[in-house]
């Protein structure tokens, strides 16, 4: 009888072609960009722009997946942190 392991990296994120799938999404979303302009107006300098767009932005897209702190402009935590339970209740008195 064959015996079957089990798939112990389910809770990875998923990758096609080196990319997690937002990133895949939007490199597809730039191939068919390409393409249609590649259609639209055909001529050889945009054939090897468009090339060259696709791939800077795989190698962009590729570079962020190894190092997703190059995104992060602010700070990582909050100025305040605290553990204080918020009831949202006002005990001050107001006078009209």
């Amino acid at each position: 009888m064959k015996q079957f392991t089990p798939y112990k990296a389910i809770r990875k994120r998923a990758m096609i072609l080196g990319l997690p799938i937002g990133f895949f999404a939007i490199q597809m979303i730039s191939v068919i960009g390409s393409l249609l302009a590649i259609i639209f107006s055909f001529s050889l300098g945009i054939i090897f722009f468009v090339l060259l767009v696709n791939f800077s932005l795989y190698m962009v897209l590729t570079r962020l997946t190894h190092d997703p702190g190059l995104l992060r402009f602010g700070n990582v935590f909050p100025h305040i942190i605290s553990n204080k339970l918020n009831s949202h209740l006002n005990y001050e008195i107001e006078f009209i």
